[in-house]
Parts: structure tokens; C-alpha cells; sequence
């Protein structure tokens, strides 16, 4: 079982490791720079070597850098998709030096300019990418408020349509549920991914965000809760996590830390859940 927890860099990216095995993780996701400003990643060579070591050392893997919150793919602002793109090719080239497997992103948000042409401007960003060898771009579920485009699993399979990469896919089980798909009951879980295998296709989901959710379905808000305990509940995330579609990806969570709980509350319940 892969599952593990989205860690800090703090102090150098080597440090990630230590902080997964922490948790209780044996797999992950970081952030290479602050995902609040336009910043391209500084690894210094010892640290990215040192980071393999350990990763590989400690068997803790595989490892998913999330792009920045800026990034908007779908946007009809040129300059905005151009500073998207190069954030996103310095996000390659520091997964392809840090031998990371996977870079994550969300598609954005048209602002008005409709769906089919944020879906063209997405795939035309994500075309115009240099992706290293060894490394894979995930285009992420979304929650679906206002213009955002990826609540729908129509637009990522679309987008996977479109573009000429080898893409694949990062489901997030909150943003699913926000977005309407519900995932409270074994019987909802049985439903939504089989509409999810339709749409897009079990053999393109490569990561799961695994996180609850705060607020009901359908509501587009994204807010996340500890694993059990928020609106998606126990019993669904139990079929959730047992369902053989999902048995043997990857399980990231970005789950909040409050109530005296963090990271390592949330992958040893996940660890429980699993039968």
C-alpha cells in the first residue's frame, strides 16, 4: 500500500524524506518553491542527490511535486499562460534532477472565455512542455467553482484528448466530491468510479489526493478534513480505499492539521481502513 502525506522542504528537499518516514509515509508530494508566488525552484546539487539517496534508501516513493497555485493552463491571457508554462517546465526539470516520477497540476479556470477554449488553451500549454524522460504530468480533479475547469471528469479526459503528451491523471476524492460526485456510501463509491473509469479511464489515474471533505457534495467548495470524519465519511472512505481500482495507486493526503491531529492521525487511519 502506497500512502504517504504532501511534506515541507523546509531546510532542503532532502529533508522531505525524514519528514514522510515521519508520518508514517511511504510516498508523497512537495511543493519545490512557495505556491504563492512565481518562483522557480533552487535544489542545490547535494540536496537533490542526497534526496535520491534517501528516498531510495528508505524505500519512500513515488514522489509528486504540486505546481504552483498561479499556474492557470485554461486562461486566454497570454502572458499568463506563458508564465504558467515556464513555471511548469522549471517544475520538470527539478523532478527530472530530483528523479521525482510525477508533476501535478490543476487545469485553471477560463474566466469567461468558455469551456472548449480553456480545454485548447490547457492542452496547448501542456503541448508546448518539454517533458524529461522518466517524468509524467498529472492533470488534477478539481472542485469545479466559478470557471474552473477539471470538476467534471469530461474535462480532464478531454484535455487528455486534446493534447499530444503522454498524460495521466491525480483524482482528489474532495474535489471529486465538491464537484458532485458523491463518495459517502460504498454504493456512491461503486458509481462515481465506474463513471470515472468511462470518462477517463482506471489505466490513466496515477496518483489519488486522498483527503475528506468539509463541506457536502455538489457544493464546489474545497475544504478538506480529516480522513473519516468530514462530509465523504468512514464508510466511504473504507469502499473508497478498498476498492481494487485504487488498491495499489499511490494515496497523497493533503489533510488539514488541527484538532491536535496531523499527518500522521490521517495515514495511520488510512492504514486502518484498508482491509
Amino acid at each position: 500500500m502506497y500512502v504517504g502525506a504532501h511534506v515541507s522542504i523546509a531546510g532542503g528537499v532532502d529533508n522531505a524524506v525524514e519528514r514522510q518516514l515521519d508520518v508514517g509515509g511511504n510516498c508523497g508530494q512537495i511543493f519545490t518553491t512557495s505556491p504563492q508566488v512565481w518562483q522557480e525552484p533552487s535544489i542545490e546539487n547535494g540536496e537533490a542527490d542526497r534526496f535520491r539517496g534517501e528516498s531510495a534508501e528508505s524505500s519512500v516513493g513515488p514522489w509528486v511535486i504540486h505546481s504552483s497555485y498561479l499556474v492557470n493552463l485554461a486562461t486566454p491571457k497570454e502572458d499568463l499562460r506563458e508564465k504558467s508554462r515556464r513555471s511548469m517546465q522549471a517544475e520538470l526539470d527539478a523532478a527530472a534532477g530530483l528523479g521525482i516520477e510525477y508533476v501535478n497540476v490543476h487545469l485553471g479556470a477560463h474566466t469567461g472565455a468558455g469551456v472548449e477554449s480553456g480545454l485548447d488553451n490547457a492542452a496547448g500549454v501542456l503541448d508546448s512542455l518539454d517533458v524529461p524522460e522518466g517524468v509524467t504530468l498529472l492533470v488534477e480533479s478539481d472542485a469545479g467553482s466559478g470557471t474552473k475547469l477539471g470538476g467534471e471528469f469530461e474535462h480532464l479526459a478531454a484535455v487528455l484528448d486534446r493534447s499530444d503528451q503522454d498524460l495521466e491523471v491525480c483524482l482528489d476524492t474532495a474535489h471529486a466530491f465538491s464537484a458532485g460526485y458523491d463518495l459517502s456510501t460504498p454504493g456512491a463509491v461503486e458509481e462515481s468510479l465506474a463513471e470515472f473509469d468511462e470518462v477517463v479511464g482506471f489505466e490513466n489515474l496515477a496518483c489519488v489526493h486522498l483527503n475528506d471533505s468539509k463541506h457536502a457534495c455538489g457544493t464546489n467548495k474545497d475544504e478538506h478534513a480529516h480522513i473519516g470524519e468530514g462530509e465523504i465519511g468512514e464508510d466511504g472512505m473504507r469502499a473508497f480505499v478498498n476498492h481494487e481500482a485504487i488498491r495499489d495507486v499511490p494515496l497523497v493526503l493533503e489533510t488539514p492539521t488541527e484538532d491536535g491531529r496531523g499527518f500522521a492521525w490521517n495515514v495511520e487511519r488510512v492504514k486502518e481502513l484498508r482491509e
